[in-house]
């Protein structure tokens, strides 16, 4: 029989949305020390990590917008994804009710608020995949609206920035991505580049590469190589945190690479901001655990 799982998405959801994980506020901690002491650059970090303790200690969201839930959910051959789409949506209702997610789900033809989170097939946006055995794995980011409006997708070969249909550039285009917002977004943030696809499983696999740990390592040495000299040059733009300059401008990158027609090269860009509210549930024998 297939369990109940909606009070162990309704944890998940307030663990997401008010507890940074700890290799995010690791990343936040280190750019602190760098930053020159004094500086603008350091005080807002210093307000940053505040706001996460006091989040953490009492419950209560890391930012005021609470983002678009997005959940991954990965189950065992057999369960209905209607009963665990509606058991998400009854623990997204709640945790709205307990204010760990503010009411933001607004229609945009009419201008309504539902009040509660709740709207339409994407909203709060769910993603099932069956897979073997019989534990559920459910990831959940939620993805704030300032740093969802400085995401970008490009098309290459883009001649104003000298980029070909190549990895340099795609390096090219994911530094203008960081460059134009100037701190928009509230840097030090997060970039999940996806390389390929058409444009809609572009977008979405740029979001899926957010939900790898800052502190892990491509498993393509290419990528890998990659990701670390834009993090470095993205670093060297003098931006820094919330745009008052500075060495931290981007804590992490990660990119996924898709397959593609021969006519198109997208490479899409989602940036998280420093609130960067990714967590993850298992299921398994029972019990439920969180990381």
């Amino acid at each position: 029989m297939q369990p109940d799982l909606t009070k162990h998405f309704l944890e998940l959801v307030r663990l997401t949305a008010t507890d940074l994980p700890a290799d995010v506020e690791k990343r936040l901690r280190a750019a602190r020390v760098d930053e020159e002491e004094g500086s603008a650059a350091q005080g807002a970090l210093d307000t940053i990590l505040r706001n996460v303790e006091m989040a953490r200690e009492n419950s209560t969201p890391i930012c005021q917008d609470t983002g678009t839930p997005i959940f991954y959910v990965a189950h065992p051959e057999g369960w209905s994804t209607r009963k665990l789409r509606t058991q998400i949506e009854e623990a997204v209702v709640e945790a709205t009710k307990l204010t760990y997610l503010r009411p933001n789900s607004v229609n945009a033809v009419t201008g309504t608020n539902t009040g509660d989170n709740t709207g339409d097939e994407h909203y709060p946006s769910v993603h099932f995949e069956e897979v073997e055995g019989d534990s559920l794995t459910a990831e959940l980011i939620l993805k704030g609206g300032g740093c969802e409006n400085v995401g970008a997708q490009y098309k290459l070969p883009n001649a104003a920035l000298g980029a070909g249909r190549d990895l340099d550039g795609v390096r090219k285009v994911v530094l203008d991505a960081v460059f134009h917002p100037q701190g928009k977004g509230c840097a030090p943030g997060a970039l999940g580049v996806a390389i390929g696809g058409d444009r809609g499983s572009s977008y979405a696999a740029s979001k899926e590469a957010l939900f790898r740990p800052l502190d892990d390592t491509n498993p393509d040495p290419v990528l890998a190589e990659l990701e670390d000299k834009i993090t470095q040059q993205a670093n060297q733009l003098d931006i820094g945190p919330m745009g008052f300059s500075g060495k931290t401008t981007v804590l992490g990158t990660k990119i996924k690479g898709l397959h593609r027609l021969p006519a198109s090269y997208f490479v899409s860009v989602s940036y998280m901001c420093w609130a960067y509210r990714r967590r993850s549930m298992v299921f398994e024998d029972g019990e439920a655990t969180y990381r």
